[in-house]
């Protein structure tokens, strides 16, 4: 077979005005080993305008080919910019013009897209339609905004496109220009009749998407003509609220200065305060307390102090605290009857969100520890941590705390850090109760038997840790308590217990030996002391070794 290059096989196909089939197969052939391409397809590509002339005269039916996408020799034509392919294309068929590919592009959105500003002003001159959108609902005008390209723009609309149309979710040209911060393709769109507040699907105008995004140029253009400031999303949320969670101070400053509302209330009744302190903007905060209605504030269901306790916003709550806030102020009923534990307080939100800085903010600035349903030191204790747990006890927390639902004959923290046995220890050095733990009305006779494996309502300690769940961690937790106690007797349920395993019979042993004069000592002036005397331990001007003895760590 004669080898014939690419030049040959054209020179061949043009010499033989596009009849000789044995040139186009061989063509054909040829352009197989780029993608499948056709002939004409690979000519427009190339800018080959004699292929193209002699296809139109010879075959004109080949220039209306689909690929496989739905593409025709004119949409190839406008995205590789071949303007005047593009015009022998449409003079031999005139009604191509607005032919949609597969995903429904118009040579015309195609040409935008590449920015061929040629190809688009030949398009448009051949009547094509400029509001046929994609099938992501993409028109040509939006896709213009998209580019930023300034001139596209003013041309498109010199042919009619419609400036307010819709595209994707009801977003408009206005909003893709604002998004880019475009203010001279802002000013063709308005001066071409654009709506200024235009909402989008979920009421979204283009000062709301300026605000977000923190696009100061576009905002002060749009508040300069008069764009409103205060209109609310489907969900209530204004350009103020979109500012503050995003953490735009410059923008929240500017809307401010123009007197945006700062009271209005989203559909769940939040507040610009609520956002800036949920979301951790300290400045922010500082601007918007001033114009924030007291009044409005105590009828939210939660206050932003609530909100940054929740999201362990510290420096939030510092200034919240220092512009009046109230640190004690309690959830509306309705909504703390959302919560299992009924919590009121920004400081039950702190220490449940394991906000150990925000936690120590609020106590410094005197928060209570009793307002809540449930203590904050039994929430500390669930959560595991120790550092919040020693902050709660070093401010008063009762170590020996209960809870009404399960009431027992033994603190219930220490039901709630069976898995940890520091924290465990963290307790019992703050003076939490380790003797009831060993109070049984049995005492060495035989316990009644007892099924299941939770703690019952009045339920001792040894019916609880000889459950199927506890009694594997027996041991080591009855060592613990009884080094923070003098000489007790096991009842015969913990004695069979600790029998049950060979490595516990130390623990056992400890318990029927006497206990060494200098721990009885030790456990005698801790009792003397009291619980709140422990907790200043450390501040009392002793020598370290006997702190260490009275701490129990030597």
């Amino acid at each position: 077979m004669t080898k014939f290059s690419y030049s040959e096989y054209l020179s061949q196909f043009r010499s033989s005005g596009g009849k000789c089939s044995n040139v186009v197969s061989r063509l054909v052939f040829v352009c197989s080993l780029s993608r499948d391409v056709d002939p004409v397809v690979f000519a427009i590509r190339g800018g080959d305008l004699k292929v193209v002339n002699d296809v139109a005269t010879s075959s004109p039916r080949r220039l209306l080919k689909e690929n496989k996408d739905g593409w025709i020799p004119l949409h190839e034509a406008a995205f590789y910019g071949q303007t005047e392919c593009l015009k022998t294309l449409l003079k031999a068929h005139p009604g191509s013009v607005d032919k949609r590919t597969l995903r429904e592009q118009t040579a015309l959105l195609l040409a935008v897209s590449c920015g061929h500003s040629s190809c688009v002003r030949c398009l448009l001159e051949a009547s094509a339609d400029p509001d046929i959108s994609s099938k992501n609902k993409e028109t040509p005008l939006y896709k213009a905004c998209e580019l930023e390209n300034v001139d596209m723009v003013g041309l498109i609309l010199s042919y009619g496109a419609t400036v307010n149309q819709r595209c994707g979710q009801g977003w408009t040209a206005l909003h893709e220009a604002v998004s880019r911060n475009n203010t001279e393709i802002c000013e063709i769109l308005l001066r071409a009749g654009a709506s200024i507040n235009p909402p989008n699907t979920y009421s979204v105008t283009p000062l709301t998407v300026a605000a977000q995004r923190g696009q100061m140029r576009t905002l002060c253009y749009l508040m300069g003509k008069g764009a409103d400031l205060n209109m609310q999303t489907c969900d209530g949320v204004t350009a103020l609220h979109e500012a503050c969670k995003n953490g735009r101070k410059e923008i929240v400053a500017a809307l401010l200065s123009k007197n945006a509302d700062a009271n209005k209330p989203t559909r769940t009744g939040l507040l610009p305060l609520h956002c800036a302190a949920q979301y951790g903007h300290p400045e922010i905060v500082s601007l918007l307390v001033p114009v924030t209605s007291r009044a409005r504030l105590r009828h939210s269901s939660i206050s932003p102090l609530h909100l940054a306790a929740q999201h362990n916003r510290h420096a939030v709550a510092a200034v919240l605290l220092k512009t009046g806030a109230d640190v004690n102020a309690t959830l509306a009923q309705s909504h703390s009857l959302k919560y299992a534990d009924r919590r009121a307080t920004a400081l039950y939100f702190a220490v449940a969100n394991n906000s150990a800085e925000t936690a120590e903010v609020l106590l410094n600035a005197g928060a209570s520890l009793r307002l809540d349903p449930v203590s904050p030191l039994l929430m500390a204790v669930r959560q595991g941590c120790v550092s919040t747990v020693s902050l709660l006890l070093e401010r008063g927390a009762d170590p020996n705390t209960g809870t009404s639902s399960h009431a027992t004959t033994f603190p219930a923290v220490v039901a709630l850090c069976m898995d940890n046995l520091p924290l465990l220890k963290c307790l019992l050095d703050h003076g939490c109760d380790a003797l009831s733990c060993f109070t049984c009305t049995h005492g060495r006779a035989p316990h009644p038997t007892t099924g299941g494996s939770h703690m019952r309502d009045g339920s001792n300690f040894c019916e609880w840790i000889s459950t199927s769940v506890m009694c594997k961690r027996a041991g080591p937790i009855v060592d613990l308590l009884l080094e923070h106690i003098a000489h007790v007797q096991l009842c015969s349920r913990l004695t069979e217990l600790l029998d049950s395993q060979e490595e516990w019979l130390t623990v056992k042993r400890k318990s029927l030996s006497p206990r060494p004069l200098l721990h009885l000592c030790r456990i005698r002036i801790r009792s003397q002391m009291g619980r709140h005397g422990l907790k200043s331990l450390t501040g009392l001007p002793l020598p370290d070794r006997l702190i260490r003895y009275l701490s129990l760590a030597d």
